[in-house]
């Protein structure tokens, strides 16, 4: 018999049938999703280190069956469809990383978004985006020339003018994970935000983890700086800060907000907290190996860490924190949870594709 793909404790069947089963719609669209075969990433890397390294301990491999697997047993009762994308580097076979992602939605009709370097043209990136059925792209920091230091990456790095001119003029889907040791509050990262907005009104930018407002010195005042914007989107993939949400929330609206969770790393059990304007994973002890080196890892034992729950819960459950601070409807909620990724996934395929559209949606 196969083993099962992580354990469903007693716990979990109580926070989701207590707390977020009725809370949640029967329909979720899931906007933020890594998808990857292990037999394409190089295990020995030898590029600078850019980004933390923990997410790597939860699962070395997720093909879409795990994804699948994983709503199943999350969110029982419910319907679940993904946008879906790779996780990968330089060093990787990433035109079969990219190319897996394109199978899974020719194949399987799933959504997705393509990883693209932001050296290629413009004629490049479009012919790759719709040759493979995408919606779009994701781009991440780690792409970006290797001269420049990490602290000094910035957005148009990793995705030129030339490249969202291209996504702009055809109405496509921007994933954009922003760099910087201050995050949302930066100051260049709000600046280039503004110029995205005012020069290419007609991307379709979502801003991954609300701008990786993980703790409330990543925010400052960005909120306050950016509440005239009319087009871009955050998703709140990866956090559990639940004041990021109300502030994000009240500057947008329920209409430019969305569910989504980075799984697989939403299948970690724990509990977060922030200290020094610094998260930390709080892990039960010995669950994910030798995280002593890691600042953003911290272990505990006994009752403590038989209280933790999944990653995906957390974020869950601050959402509806926020959700009920702010009084906001079923309707809303279905919106946020469905109903606004369902029709940006829709348009964006009318858009690119019409009637040849290979996706399914629920």
């Amino acid at each position: 018999m196969k083993e099962e793909l992580f354990e469903v404790r007693d716990i979990d069947r109580k926070v989701y049938r207590e707390e977020l089963a009725s809370f949640l719609p029967d329909k979720m669209i899931d906007i933020h999703t890594h998808v990857w075969l292990k037999q394409y990433r190089k295990k020995e890397k030898q590029e600078q280190k850019r980004t933390v390294t923990w997410p790597s301990l939860v699962a070395e491999d997720n093909p879409l069956e795990d994804l699948q697997r994983t709503y199943e047993l999350m969110f029982p009762g419910k319907q679940v469809l993904p946008l879906i994308f790779s996780s990968l580097t330089r060093e990787d076979d990433w035109e079969a990383l990219n190319g897996y992602i394109s199978q899974c939605t020719v194949k399987h009709g799933v959504p997705s978004l393509m990883y693209a370097f932001p050296e290629w043209s413009g004629e490049e990136l479009f012919s790759r985006v719709t040759e493979g059925h995408h919606l779009g792209i994701k781009v991440y920091l780690n792409l970006s020339p290797a001269y420049l230091p990490r602290k000094e990456i910035r957005i148009f790095d990793f995705i030129p003018h030339h490249q969202l001119k291209v996504l702009n003029q055809h109405k496509m889907i921007l994933m954009l994970h922003i760099p910087r040791d201050g995050r949302l509050g930066d100051p260049v990262n709000i600046a280039q935000m503004l110029e995205i907005e005012e020069k290419y009104p007609d991307l379709r930018v979502i801003y991954a983890h609300i701008g990786r407002a993980y703790c409330p010195e990543d925010f400052g005042d960005a909120f306050e700086l950016l509440k005239h914007t009319k087009h871009l989107t955050f998703d709140f993939s990866a956090t559990t800060q639940d004041e990021a949400m109300y502030r994000a929330l009240d500057m947008v609206g329920p209409q430019r907000f969305l569910f989504g969770s980075d799984l697989p790393i939403l299948r970690m059990r724990m509990r977060r907290i922030c200290e020094d304007g610094r998260y930390i994973n709080i892990v039960p002890k010995g669950m994910y190996g030798d995280v002593s080196g890691d600042p953003n890892m911290r272990e505990t034992d006994g009752s403590d860490a038989e209280s933790l729950t999944f990653f995906m819960y957390e974020e869950l459950r601050a959402f509806r924190r926020a959700a009920e601070r702010l009084g906001l409807s079923r309707d809303d909620v279905e919106a946020i949870c469905y109903k606004n990724g369902r029709k940006l996934i829709a348009d964006t395929a009318e858009g690119l594709y019409g009637a040849s559209s290979k996706i399914s949606l629920i």
